[in-house]
């Protein structure tokens, strides 16, 4: 594996079939949708056609998503996504997700580091930026830490139930 998507904890990878029910599991879980703007649950056979067509070419379907997986056992951690991408503007939306059972190791720090180094030197973007909802602070910590910096608020940018809530805008310039 390349070094450049892999250091001694986890490797980012291409998605593969066999990430179907992982996939399954963590689309379908409705306490993720307001931060992925999902409103509905995926069927196998959606998530499966997903895996078929996806080519991983970011400058024809504007996005690229990865897996995260230990090393050690090879197990999926979660996903780094960039969205959005805009090659005339080198920058693109970052996506990140870490598992509930993988939460707390560190590993989301670890996949900055590489999402940020591919996306610089191989991608050669200029800037990445996050749209983090202001009551998660554990998100919006990490992302300070490594140099995102807060460049506006969004109000009643995201709807929980019946109520609305504020997002900040974070952006890193490469």
């Amino acid at each position: 594996m390349s070094q450049l998507l892999s250091n001694d904890t986890i490797t980012l990878r291409a998605l593969e079939p066999t990430d179907l029910e992982v996939l399954y599991r963590w689309e379908n879980d409705t306490a993720l949708w307001t931060v992925s703007d999902t409103h509905a649950p995926y069927s196998r056979q959606a998530l499966w056609r997903y895996l078929e067509e996806y080519t991983g070419d970011i400058y024809s379907q504007r996005q690229l998503r990865l897996m995260i997986t230990l090393n050690e056992s090879s197990l999926p951690a979660g996903t780094v996504d960039f969205i959005n991408f805009d090659p005339l503007n080198n920058r693109a939306e970052l996506g990140l997700f870490i598992a509930q059972e993988m939460r707390g190791k560190g590993l989301g720090k670890l996949a900055l580091e590489l999402i940020t180094a591919y996306a610089c030197e191989h991608l050669g973007l200029r800037q990445l930026y996050v749209y983090i909802a202001l009551d998660n602070t554990v998100c919006l910590e990490l992302f300070k830490q490594f140099g995102y910096r807060k460049v506006g608020i969004l109000k009643s940018w995201i709807k929980r139930g019946t109520r609305y809530n504020d997002v900040a805008l974070l952006q890193m310039i490469l």
